[in-house]
């Protein structure tokens, strides 16, 4: 039996794929030749899942969650980084001397295998486990061994020699300390995951972070008096002027990276032991994420269809900054954008490229304000309008009146929650009958810290949580732990969570009442099926996903 009619009856016997499908997939790929798994892959019918899954079971290895697995041993004993990223493969461990695990993406690279037979004479059981899981493991390993040697190296430099260097001269030598140290602590924050770097100056030393997951991780440290020769090459990289150090300075770096392109944002505050350096990563790239991706429930996405189905009105997402309003901005964009509608946005700043689409990064020292961006937009002839945020009075009010004029405008605003946002509008001098008519819903989002799943614990319900999540016996919930895989914090990556208020007719006619408060209005909206955000929250700690305490605080934060 060939290899595609071996897949084609794993995916009838689990039911992944309908008959009639498979019946024109088989008819198709006679003729073609293609690969079925990579086909059905290709076109979304099946998910990464499934094919690693098929995989599995085609070529009878086990499939693994590369995140569960603890890879502590040194497998550079028996391969260079560079064999391991060039054939795609990584040892796990070894068994009792005479095994080795070995987890590879591709089963049939047959020169892969040859040379892991030749490396060593021990037995070999593979486990298939996602490629693009693989080549991120390795390359966080490779970043993290980079920066430590070259922290190894400017720890170990004569530093009042080092600082005493000028500047010009630390530049021209490719490999000083310094420069080897900058490119490593970027270049790590990538596989890391890292939103933001920052390198803060103290009175004996200077420590490097990265916000990981939104918390702040310690990465590395090294003697204040090796600070100058930093400095000077992060400003060089950046644009900055290296000679200013009074007042606050900010550039841009663009770096090349595993073959892609990369731009970093870079801040200085002078503080009292020297310059403080903030690097913001910004990822670019085509975005790819869909509602999927982002964590909407399937009682969510039932609301968010007939939401995007308007022709016009307003959309606006709320929340603090930094969860992912902007993001799922896109995600919405993505699904209204088509060849029929002219679509434009406003940012500041651009975040992703998204072909079809008109963006506009804003640029206040030309005057180009969202205010001013919004006017010219409406001279454009716009179906669907994107504005970054809605910061003041005359931005609401130019959205409001472009979406009851026949628009239909996404926009962010900072509030707590969904019914407040409404309160904020007529705060900014909207009359409470236009937002009425023009808004369609708001969506209030949060992050929130996801469980590592190596390592969390799992505990009994107490009374007093039985309360507040309203349980009548105990339950099992999990806290965190720590472990090498999440970098002993506990958590590996954030999921979002969502308060969504639909305006219905209900809700219209309680905004449009003399005795609105952002209480009665929150009432009124849960009454006409608003689930709030700690809902939202619950059945996530009864899943085992967050933890219970996270959802307190995220709530507290209110």
């Amino acid at each position: 039996m060939f290899k595609n009619d071996i897949l084609i009856s794993y995916f009838k016997k689990n039911k992944l794929v309908e008959t009639k499908v498979l019946n024109e997939l088989k008819d198709k790929l006679s003729l073609t030749g293609f690969d079925a798994l990579e086909y059905l892959f290709s076109k979304g019918i099946i998910s990464k899942t499934d094919y690693i899954n098929a995989l599995s079971y085609y070529f009878n290895i086990p499939s693994i969650n590369l995140d569960l697995l603890s890879v502590d041993f040194d497998f550079e004993q028996y391969f260079s980084l560079d064999v391991l990223q060039k054939h795609n493969f990584l040892p796990i461990c070894e068994i009792d001397g005479s095994e080795l695990i070995v987890a590879v993406s591709n089963p049939e690279d047959i020169q892969m295998k040859s040379i892991i037979l030749s490396s060593t004479l021990k037995k070999i059981n593979y486990i298939l486990v996602d490629e693009e899981k693989i080549k991120k493991f390795l390359s966080s390993y490779g970043a993290s061994k980079s920066t430590k040697n070259a922290l190894d190296t400017i720890i170990d430099e004569n530093a009042e020699k080092l600082a005493s260097i000028e500047t010009t001269e630390i530049l021209d030598i490719q490999n000083a300390p310094a420069v080897k140290f900058v490119d490593a602590i970027i270049k790590e924050a990538i596989p890391l995951q890292a939103s933001d770097i920052h390198i803060e100056p103290r009175e004996d030393k200077v420590v490097v972070r990265y916000r990981i997951d939104g918390d702040l991780v310690k990465r590395a440290e090294f003697p204040i008096d090796s600070f100058n020769a930093v400095c000077a090459r992060i400003k060089i990289i950046s644009n900055m002027d290296i000679a200013e150090r009074r007042v606050p300075q900010d550039g841009r770096i663009r770096m090349e990276i595993d073959g892609e392109e990369y731009d970093f944002r870079v801040s200085t505050l002078p503080t009292i032991f020297g310059e403080k350096f903030v690097i913001r990563v910004l990822d670019n790239k085509l975005f790819s994420y869909s509602r999927k991706e982002l964590n909407f429930s399937d009682e969510a996405n039932e609301v968010i269809e007939k939401i995007l189905k308007h022709p016009h009105g307003i959309i606006l997402l709320t929340g603090p900054t930094g969860c992912g309003k902007t993001t799922t901005l896109y995600a919405f964009l993505k699904e209204l954008n088509k060849e029929s509608k002219n679509l434009i946005t406003i940012e500041d700043p651009v975040e992703y490229s998204m072909t079809g689409i008109n963006q506009i990064q804003i640029n206040n020292k030309a005057n180009l304000t969202f205010a001013s961006s919004l006017r010219s937009i409406l001279r454009q002839d716009p179906d669907i309008i994107m504005v970054g945020e809605i910061r003041d009075s005359e931005t609401a009010s130019i959205a409001i009146r472009a979406a009851i004029t026949g628009h239909l405008v996404l926009s962010t605003l900072h509030t707590n929650n969904a019914p407040g946002a409404v309160l904020r509008l007529i705060d900014m001098g909207i009359e409470p009958y236009l937002v009425s008519d023009a808004l369609v819903a708001v969506i209030s989002q949060r992050l929130i810290k996801k469980l590592c799943p190596a390592c969390k614990q799992s505990t009994i319900t107490t009374p007093e949580q039985m309360k507040v999540l309203c349980l009548d016996k105990p339950h099992t919930i999990y806290t965190p732990k720590g472990c090498p895989f999440c970098h002993n914090t506990g958590y590996k990556g954030r999921m979002a969570i969502h308060e969504i208020m639909y305006m219905n007719d209900n809700v219209r006619n309680k905004l449009n009442s003399n005795a609105l408060d952002q209480n009665s209005l929150k009432q009124t909206a849960i009454e006409n099926g608003m689930s709030t955000l700690a809902e939202s929250g619950k059945k996530y700690i009864l899943s085992g996903t967050i933890a219970y305490e996270d959802l307190i605080s995220l709530m507290l934060g209110e």
